[in-house]
Parts: structure tokens; sequence; C-alpha cells
């Protein structure tokens, strides 16, 4: 299992063809890829690695990757969710806008470039709402101490 972090990528295809091209792209740019072939394992290695970034093919047997996508957004809408697909069509990116796709891009991959920016893109996401959350964290942290303080205080004067 891979770390837990801002750099781990989950990357559900059926093809192992696929998965090897997109990790070396994927690993070249400095990210960690977990690949998987099983869509069937998908929600439980989300589960267990807490991955923020997901990429989906669509056409895969056992369980869509369209089926995926509504799984994963409904386990955590915060994982950013890119679709890679051969199936090309303006439905299918529409489809997978409405499901919450970050963005939707065709096999093969002629050029790596896009999906890299999209992925640094759904990772700055990432990190700006762990940022928001940590910031939510910190002022709640400092409003319970600052009660607890004057409660305090208030005893000792009575």
């Amino acid at each position: 299992m891979l770390p837990t972090n801002g750099n781990a990528i989950l990357h559900v295809d059926d093809s192992p063809d696929m998965t090897a091209l997109v990790a070396k792209y994927l690993g070249d740019a400095g990210y960690r890829v977990e690949s998987l072939n099983n869509p069937l394992d998908a929600i439980a290695t989300i589960e267990r690695g807490q991955f923020r970034i997901v990429l989906l093919d669509i056409d895969m047997p056992q369980k869509s990757g369209m089926h995926l996508l509504s799984e994963i957004k409904s386990l955590d809408a915060g994982i950013q969710v890119i679709m890679l697909t051969s199936l090309v069509s303006v439905t299918t990116v529409l489809e997978s806008m409405q499901e919450g796709a970050e963005a939707c891009f065709f096999k093969p991959l002629s050029d790596p470039e896009p999906l890299l920016e999209a992925v640094a893109d759904s990772k700055r996401r990432c990190d700006r709402w762990w940022h928001a959350m940590r910031d939510l964290t910190q002022r709640r942290r400092e409003e319970c101490s600052g009660a607890a303080g004057e409660e305090i205080e208030a005893i000792e004067i009575s």
C-alpha cells in the first residue's frame, strides 16, 4: 500500500498496458500511482488508501467507471476523479461532468500534458480544501480554548 499523501493517485483501468503507461507518465511527474485492473477492488482500495485523486476508465467489465464515479462521490465528494476512456462522444463527457468528474480524456493519450495538468489542478483543489479544513480546525480550537479560559476566569472571580 502506498503512503497516504497528496501525490498518491489511484488508477483503475481494465487494461494493464494503459495503467502501466499512465503510471510512467505520472511517475515521471513525481506522483505515486497505484494501478488496479479490476474495478471491483476500487472502493475497498480507496477506503484503505485514502486517495484524493482517482483516474477511471469508463468501459470496464464487471463494473463501469460511471458506476464507480457515482460510488466514489457518494463515499467522499472531495475525491477528485478524472475519467480516461476510449468512448469518444459528447455524451460521455457530459455524463462524466454531471456525475462529478473533474475532467475527461480520451484514449489513446497522444499527449500526456493535458492529463498531467488536470492532475495538478486536482491536487491544488484538494490542497485548498485541506487548508480550509485545517484553518477551520485551528479557529475552533482557539474558540474552545478561549471559552474555557473565560469559564475558568469566571469561576476564579466568584
